[in-house]
């Protein structure tokens, strides 16, 4: 059985964008960066804001706002094993839910999502929740991410380091 046969039926853009989200959070939860970068397009924006309601992440702070280049950096920072939240990374088990269409335009897909992550480091579990905005672009049947905006609901509190992906 299909993951897409899991959907109850649902088919077309949104089917297709939930499956890529769902693999997506997979590659995270196992730690397989090289597979999450590869769902990236060259022009892709990874962003995890402070401010909950901005649009303009160039112009705002954010936790990460992270280019191709920038995003291969934290990849290198998380599994080179050189930083010490790396060689001690949290486990993570991440559920992705409440899909909504918000755009299917061409080969396009933009859906919103919520996001409950746990994170399970030295016998303390940490919960991250948040709301998700991915915008992929499918070309023959490849999705490739081209913006992921995690904003989290506790974004304006102090939060500790991340030594994972969101």
């Amino acid at each position: 059985m299909s993951t897409l046969d899991t959907l109850n039926g649902l088919s077309g853009p949104l089917a297709q964008a939930i499956e890529f989200i769902w693999r997506e959070a997979e590659l995270l939860d196992r730690k397989d960066y090289a597979g999450w970068s590869a769902l990236w397009s060259e022009e892709g924006i990874y962003v995890v804001p402070i401010d909950p309601d901005t649009t303009d992440f160039a112009a705002s702070l954010n936790y990460a706002y992270d280019d191709a280049r920038m995003r291969a950096l934290r990849i290198e920072r998380l599994s080179a094993g050189y930083s010490p939240s790396a060689v001690d990374a949290a486990k993570t088990v991440r559920s992705v839910s409440r899909f909504r269409l918000v755009e299917a335009a061409g080969d396009v897909v933009e859906v919103n999502s919520a996001q409950i992550l746990y994170a399970y480091k030295r016998g303390v579990h940490t919960p991250f929740v948040a709301d998700l905005t991915h915008r992929i672009r499918f070309s023959n049947g490849v999705g490739r991410l081209e913006q992921k905006v995690v904003r989290l609901i506790n974004s304006t509190d102090a939060l500790g380091a991340l030594g994972f992906l969101l």
